[in-house]
C-alpha cells in the first residue's frame, strides 16, 4: 500500500475543474488529484488511473447543483450515499463519514450529512430538470463525478466519501456558455465562453449569476478543507 511521508495511505480525489483542485492545496502530496473536465468518460478513466496508481481511498470533491429549493450557494454537503444511475443508492464509508461530520461539527462548520446526492452523466437541464431529478432520486444535490467515484470504489473494494458545496441553486441551471468554457483537463477557456456568448448574448446574466454562485461554492470548499483538516480528510 502506498503511503505518504507521514505514513498515511494515499488518497485519490476526483474533481471536475482545476479551480476545485486548488481548494485541496493545504492537504499536500498525500492526495493525488484527477480532473474530469465534467466528462463522464474522462471521470471514469481518470478515477481508474488513480486506483491503478496506488490510491487506497477515493474522494469526490467539488461544487454541485442544488436539487432542493432553499439550498443556497455555499451550503456544504457531506452525503451518506450517492444515487448512481441504473444502480441506486451506494453508501459512502460510514467510519470516514462519521469522522468528517464530527470534525465539521467541532469546528463550527454546518454540513448536510444525512442526505444523498445524485450522479449524472450530463449537466441537468434547468429548474425543471432539477425538479424531476429531485422527485425520482430524493437527492438534495447533483454533480457529474460522485457516481463514477462510487462505482469505481465499489468495484475495487475501496472506501470513498463525497464532499461538495452548492453552487447553482435549484431554480437555476447551468448556461450553455459555461459548459463550453471547461476544457477536458478541468481548465477554464475564456475564449470559448466569449464565442458562445456572441451567439447567445441573452445568456450573459445567467453566466454572471453562475460565476457568483461558483465563487460562493469554492469559498465553502476551502473553508471545509480548513475546518475538517488533514487528519479528517486523509484518514479513511
Amino acid at each position: 500500500m502506498p503511503f505518504d511521508t507521514q505514513g498515511r495511505a494515499v488518497i485519490g480525489v476526483l474533481v471536475g475543474m482545476k479551480t476545485e483542485a486548488a481548494c485541496l492545496a493545504p492537504l499536500g502530496p498525500a492526495v493525488r488529484i484527477a480532473c474530469s473536465g465534467a466528462r463522464v468518460d474522462l471521470a471514469r478513466a481518470r478515477t481508474l488511473a488513480l486506483v491503478a496508481g496506488g490510491a487506497q481511498a477515493l474522494i469526490s470533491f467539488g461544487i454541485a447543483g442544488a436539487l432542493q429549493p432553499g439550498l443556497l450557494p455555499g451550503a456544504v454537503v457531506l452525503p451518506r450515499a450517492v444515487i448512481v444511475p441504473g444502480v441506486g443508492e451506494v453508501a459512502v464509508s460510514a467510519l470516514w463519514h462519521r469522522r468528517l461530520a464530527g470534525r465539521a461539527e467541532a469546528g463550527g462548520l454546518s454540513v448536510l450529512s444525512t442526505v444523498t446526492v445524485a450522479g449524472s452523466d450530463h449537466a441537468v437541464d434547468g429548474a425543471s430538470g432539477k425538479a424531476e431529478l429531485a422527485r425520482v432520486s430524493g437527492a438534495v444535490a447533483v454533480d457529474m463525478e460522485s457516481h463514477v467515484v462510487a462505482e469505481v470504489a465499489a468495484r475495487h473494494g475501496l472506501p470513498f466519501i463525497v464532499l461538495r458545496a452548492i453552487a447553482d441553486p435549484a431554480e437555476r441551471g447551468i448556461p450553455g456558455p459555461a459548459l463550453a468554457g471547461l476544457g477536458p483537463d478541468g481548465e477554464t477557456r475564456p475564449g470559448a465562453v466569449m464565442m458562445r456568448l456572441l451567439a447567445e448574448p441573452s445568456a450573459l446574466p445567467a453566466l454572471l449569476r453562475l460565476a457568483q454562485d461558483s465563487k460562493a461554492g469554492l469559498a465553502a470548499l476551502r473553508r471545509a478543507v480548513s475546518v475538517i483538516g488533514r487528519e479528517g480528510l486523509l484518514a479513511p
